[in-house]
């Protein structure tokens, strides 16, 4: 189809050169090892959610995990129906959407439990969770949208896939944990069992009072930890720079199997007689017998793309079939894959990140000053740099190749650094109006305690499906999984230790917070003086989460109990059946 393309650009009336930007051969064996590689990870993800899921939420685990087999068949029938071509970036993106999925589910059930923790019965609990959890779903998976829109408006044709994928994911979650996992809910509400909060693990109060510490006053504390590694991180830039991949730079890569282990020296004899610039040779998976491996990685200047001139002749460069003859010949390699990407490739993609992230960082701001406000932006911006210095300054440390799959994962980071923060945010905005005479650190506390065990489970449920990637999902997978996992976790710590602290800080410039302060310092001097600090803090929680509690909220089950107004209705509607005219029949 390239070789047909290019005839008939050359045929047409204008004058077209046809230019190779990027080339790629991969054998069926190679392939076929990966699909398999792929469709562990995915199900090895799968299975990690669905025992946490279990183990965390008992019975509402229960009912997440057929949740989550509503969401993989809702998602396989979006596959055929938009005719989707899966290449391995895009069967990254379907097991990055299981960690999706699931998500939305935790924000839910979390919600529930503190709702029952506060009185409500197990009904109520449900409709007042799904009430008070919906914008909070919505906002977050709206952010992960968008990234995946961005993503896929700019992106390489591999890379498209993952945002795809990505995009119809985040959109299937949304639909199963709203309306899938609550219908089900709602059948069981009507049981008398399901009103035990032992079902759901909500009996008691909640745990973890190791978590509510004072994260606002040890805030300098937390700034100072992300500046070092910051630094660290800018330090091994400038130094050592990044280890970029043929993806940013013109070359030809070749990856291979042997049938045999071989030492690195066995192909460096075979590749020097070609006398190429700079080829390093990488062994890849594990090593045997100390120094022998199976897999290997060649990185050498462009081949088999451009004309070279031989006996005073210009033909096709012949090293590329001269050099993988060699391999497997004299090493035994099996067809390798090989890709070759021209330098002009390289630098649109390096642009196209750019603008992507540029991009991503102003919707995103847009969106946050429509929902929240836009001081409560500039944290989350500050929050998502963070987060993308810290994952290129470790891809600097590390040596890791950088490719156009950890410019994906970077880009992905900027949703999901955003969702424990929005989480985080959004219980803000709730007690703002409910705690009237807390100053905002005292706010900002109380909200991290009510959302932190929420904030670290979607975490953690992300991280699963990452994992399950980074181990099972094969050498052309590791990349992209390890820059998710280090940004998913480095998303975590910024949501909670910096986005909430500079917001609180910047709050705590407005007159009416700055009094409140005040006036909380001089009870806290006054406390001290009697050793009663903690009891100011935990008496800041209690009104919280009483005021929550008496905030109305609405029945779970109207549609099977109906309204006194419409009783009047239906009793009038009888009334004028047996009397027409207003005459008695």
């Amino acid at each position: 189809e390239a070789k047909a393309l290019a005839n008939v650009l050359q045929t047409g009336a204008l004058p077209v050169d046809f230019t190779v930007l990027e080339q790629r051969q991969i054998s069926a064996t190679l392939g076929k090892d990966s699909l398999r590689q792929a469709w562990i990870a995915a199900i090895g993800g799968l299975v990690a959610v669905a025992a946490f899921l279990l183990l965390f939420y008992r019975f509402l685990g229960l009912v997440a995990v057929l949740g989550l087999a509503i969401y993989v068949a809702f998602l396989y029938g979006a596959i055929l129906l938009l005719n989707v071509t899966m290449t391995l970036p895009g069967f990254a993106g379907m097991i990055l959407t299981i960690g999706v999925a699931a998500d939305s589910n935790v924000v839910i059930f979390e919600r529930i439990k503190e709702e029952v923790r506060a009185g409500k019965s197990v009904r109520a609990a449900i409709a007042a969770g799904y009430a008070k959890g919906f914008h909070t779903i919505v906002d977050a998976n709206v952010v992960t949208g968008i990234t995946a829109l961005v993503l896929f408006g700019v992106a390489t044709s591999g890379v498209k896939g993952f945002a795809l994928m990505l995009l119809v994911g985040t959109v299937l979650s949304l639909v199963t944990a709203v309306a899938a996992t609550r219908a089900m809910l709602g059948l069981l509400a009507g049981f008398t069992w399901f009103s035990n909060p032992r079902f759901m693990g909500a009996q008691g109060q909640q745990g973890a009072k190791w978590l509510q510490i004072d994260f606002m006053r040890r805030r300098n504390t937390w700034f100072a930890i992300s500046g070092v590694i910051m630094v660290v991180g800018f330090g091994s830039l400038i130094t050592r720079g990044l280890n970029l991949g043929i993806d940013f730079k013109s070359g030809t890569q070749l990856e291979f199997k042997t049938t045999k282990p071989h030492t690195v020296s066995d192909v460096e004899a075979v590749v020097k007689p070609f006398n190429f610039k700079d080829a390093p040779i990488q062994g890849l998976g594990a090593a045997t017998n100390g120094n022998q491996y199976r897999e290997f990685q060649i990185r050498t200047e462009a081949l088999g793309v451009n004309k070279v001139v031989i006996n005073g002749k210009t033909v096709d460069d012949p090293r590329l079939a001269e050099l993988k003859s060699g391999l497997q010949s004299k090493v035994n390699a099996l067809q390798p894959q090989v890709t070759t990407v021209s330098s002009s490739f390289g630098q649109q993609i390096a642009n196209d990140a750019l603008l992507a992230i540029f991009v991503s960082l102003t919707l995103i701001v847009a969106y946050i000053w429509m929902r929240f406000d836009l001081k409560f932006a500039g944290p989350v911006i500050a929050a998502l740099l963070h987060d993308i210095v810290i994952t290129v300054g470790v891809y600097s440390v590390t040596g890791r190749v950088v490719t156009t799959a950890t410019v994906a994962a970077v880009l992905t980071v900027l949703g999901y650094s955003i969702y424990d923060t929005i989480i985080i945010f959004d219980r803000v905005r709730e007690n703002i109006p409910l705690m009237r005479r807390a100053s905002f650190a005292t706010l900002a506390n109380v909200s991290l305690w009510e959302t932190i065990r929420r904030s670290l489970a979607t975490t953690f449920i992300t991280l699963l499906p990452v994992g399950a990637l980074f181990f099972f999902g094969g050498t052309t997978l590791k990349d992209f999984a390890f820059a998710l996992l280090v940004g998913i976790t480095s998303g975590a710590y910024s949501s909670i230790f910096i986005a909430a602290p500079l917001l609180t800080v910047w709050k705590e410039r407005e007159p009416e917070y700055a009094r409140r302060k005040a006036q909380e310092e001089e009870a806290r001097r006054a406390a001290g003086s009697n050793g009663g600090t903690d009891a100011l803090d935990d008496k800041a929680l209690e009104d919280a989460e009483q005021a929550a509690a008496d905030e109305p909220s609405p029945e779970p089950i109207a549609a099977l109990s109906p309204s006194p107004d419409s009783v009047r209705l239906e009793k009038r509607r009888q009334r004028r059946k047996s009397r027409p005219h207003g005459r008695p029949r």
